[in-house]
C-alpha cells in the first residue's frame, strides 16, 4: 500500500511538473508575440508615414521620379512582409523577410535623403520638418520594440531548449525555436536611419 501511495504522489508531481511547463511555454510564446505586436503597430505608422514624404517631396523632386518610385516599392515590399509576419510571429521565414524588406526600405529611404540634400527648399519646408521629426521618432521606436521582441523570443527559446523541456515542448505544440528579427545590416539596427530635413 505504501508503494502505490508513493507511485501516485510521483505521478501527480510528474503532472503538475508538466502543467507547470506547459503553462510556462504558453506564457512565454504570448509574451513575444505581443512584443512583435508592438513592432506592427511601429512598422504600420512609419509606412502611414512614408507616403506623406513622397507626396511633400514630389513637387521639388520632379528629375528624381525613380529615388522616390523606389521607396514606394520598397515600402508596399516592407508592408507585405508586415502582414505575412503578424500572420505566423516568430516564424523563421517571416522574420527574415521582413528583416531583408527592412533592409530595403531603409536603403530606399536612405537614397532619398540623399538626393534631398541637394534640394534647400524641400529641406526647409514645414511640411518635411513635421514629417521628418514623426519618422525620426517613429525610427525609435521601431528599434525599441525590436529589441523587446528579440529579449522576449530569447527568453521563449532558453527555456524552451532547456532540458527537460527540450522534450516535452513538441509535445506540448511547441515544436521549434522562435525566431528574432534582425536587419541583415548590422550597423542600422544600432543607428536608426536618420532623416535629416
Amino acid at each position: 500500500m505504501t508503494g502505490f501511495v508513493i507511485v501516485l504522489v510521483a505521478l501527480a508531481l510528474l503532472l503538475l511538473y508538466g502543467i507547470g511547463v506547459f503553462n510556462r511555454l504558453v506564457a512565454l510564446r504570448n509574451r513575444y508575440r505581443n512584443a512583435f505586436a508592438q513592432i506592427d503597430v511601429q512598422l504600420k505608422r512609419r509606412y502611414d508615414l512614408i507616403p506623406n514624404l513622397v507626396e511633400t517631396a514630389k513637387g521639388y523632386l520632379q528629375h528624381e521620379r525613380g529615388t522616390l518610385e523606389a521607396v514606394i516599392r520598397a515600402r508596399t515590399s516592407a508592408l507585405a512582409m508586415l502582414q505575412a509576419a503578424t500572420a505566423a510571429p516568430g516564424t523563421a521565414a517571416a522574420m527574415s523577410g521582413l528583416g531583408r524588406a527592412e533592409e530595403g526600405l531603409a536603403g530606399a529611404l536612405g537614397r532619398l535623403n540623399v538626393v534631398m540634400e541637394a534640394y534647400p527648399d524641400l529641406k526647409a519646408n514645414t511640411t518635411m520638418l513635421q514629417l521628418g521629426e514623426e519618422l525620426t521618432s517613429t525610427e525609435n521606436k521601431v528599434a525599441y520594440a525590436r529589441q523587446a521582441y528579440n529579449d522576449q523570443v530569447m527568453e521563449y527559446n532558453t527555456y524552451r531548449q532547456s532540458f527537460p523541456q527540450t522534450i516535452l515542448a513538441p509535445v506540448f505544440g511547441h515544436p521549434t525555436d522562435a525566431a528574432m528579427l534582425e536587419v541583415a545590416d548590422r550597423d542600422r539596427i544600432q543607428d536608426a536611419p536618420k532623416v535629416d530635413f
